[in-house]
């Protein structure tokens, strides 16, 4: 099996590969695919760009990443709302589930296989769809929760507060950029990728706290690790400090598969959720005033100014003022049972029911929340919405924090 040079249109069908290493292709390259050409993508953004500038003839995209990662129902979106034509697409993933493989079908994945891969079935699944895909089509419908239509007013309500908020808090927004740029090299901005409503995956934007190359600085840091000068440990030279932080999810891929995103660089979530983490006392990386998060960044997060531009999520219309919390990847892919999907048939919002609800109660479980969100998905309006925005005025004088 030969793979194709993209920069020239090919006669003949093209079986795309993204995000694939080289043991994996070595695999691919000893298949029948009954005279398709191969053509090799690192990552989502490749491929899209290829296809619409080179019009390829790609018969099947077969994508090494994770059903939420942004190369799964993400990339099976943007290929949609490019309007490429629909080709199957097949995930290969570490790891699958009942609930993950329904939501992936559900949401237009034409098969899933974990790894290791099994190159016969490979072979004989991706040839059977293709040669078959045109009366295979119509049994791959789309059946995420039916979404509540989002009132007229609601939409009024949040480009009129969202707006008013963004004009208002505009000299604030310039004086925190410049003094992120002044402080440290890299961009003022970052984004994340969430899942909201209908468990779309959308980019959720906040301002950079942290130096760019905080997953490097972790490395760097080792010797200043409390956990390990408590315990009279000395770290490991042979073993990176992002590998340390990567989740069972990201440790096959020896690198994170959920970035945050900025311009042309990007850097680990992982790393970051475990900064935020330090101030709790985390007994796992712990450094007093850790030096990954910059000076700004300490004020804006301790203020929460890092959130406002999140504002602009509201704007664009992927997020709500009221509305259940978009989800990180890693975490919305666990909540994909009848139980919780309901959640994802509400506006993502930037406040919400349960967060209104722990104000001044102490802790509150993870299944309680999720119920509460249950709650808000199945009796959101606007009149309510209202309700629940003079109920934040008094929280946010409660003493603890959310």
């Amino acid at each position: 099996m030969s793979i194709t040079n993209t920069s020239s249109i090919e006669s003949k069908q093209i079986i795309a590969l993204v995000g694939f290493d080289d043991t994996a292709i070595a695999i691919f390259k000893t298949l029948n695919f009954n005279g398709r050409e191969l053509a090799l993508y690192g990552n989502g953004i490749e491929l899209v760009s290829a296809w619409q500038n080179q019009q390829l003839p790609i018969c099947a995209v077969i994508c090494n990443s994770e059903i939420m990662a942004p190369s799964g129902l993400a990339l099976v979106e943007a290929l949609k709302n490019k309007g490429l034509p629909p080709v199957p697409f097949l995930l290969i993933v570490n790891h699958l589930n009942r609930n993950l493989v329904k939501l992936a079908l559900a949401s237009g994945v034409a098969d899933v296989f974990r790894l290791p891969l099994i190159s016969e079935n490979i072979e004989v699944r991706v040839n059977f769809l293709i040669e078959n895909w045109s009366s295979l089509r119509g049994s791959l419908q789309n059946t995420t929760p039916k979404l509540k239509k989002i009132e007229t007013s609601k939409r009024i309500f949040d480009l009129v507060f969202a707006g008013g908020a963004l004009l208002m808090l505009s000299p604030l927004f310039l004086i925190i950029y410049l003094w992120i740029r002044l402080e440290s090299k890299g961009p003022a901005f970052y984004y994340s990728l969430r899942v909201g409503t209908g468990y779309r995956v959308f980019r959720f934007y906040k301002f950079r706290s942290m130096y760019v190359n905080a997953d490097q600085r972790v490395k760097d840091l080792q010797h200043l690790n409390q956990y390990n000068i408590d315990s009279g440990n000395e770290p490991k030279e042979t073993e990176t400090a992002a590998h340390q932080f990567l989740c069972d999810a990201c440790q096959s891929y020896g690198k994170c598969q959920y970035p945050l995103y900025a311009d042309k660089v990007s850097w680990c979530e992982k790393d970051f959720r475990y900064s935020k983490q330090n101030a709790a006392g985390s007994a796992f990386f712990k450094i007093k005033n850790d030096p990954r998060i910059t000076k700004v960044g300490k004020f804006i997060r301790n203020t929460s100014i890092d959130e406002l531009p999140q504002l602009w999520n509201v704007i664009i219309g992927d997020m709500s003022i009221v509305g259940n919390r978009p989800l990180p990847l890693y975490e919305a892919e666990k909540l994909t049972t009848d139980k919780y999907v309901l959640r994802f048939s509400a506006p993502a919002g930037i406040t919400g029911l349960w967060q209104v609800e722990k104000r001044g109660k102490g802790e509150m479980s993870e299944d309680e929340r999720l119920m509460l969100d249950n709650t808000y998905a199945q009796n959101h309006s606007f009149k309510n919405d209202i309700k629940l925005i003079l109920r934040t005025i008094p929280a946010l004088l409660q003493k603890e924090d959310v």
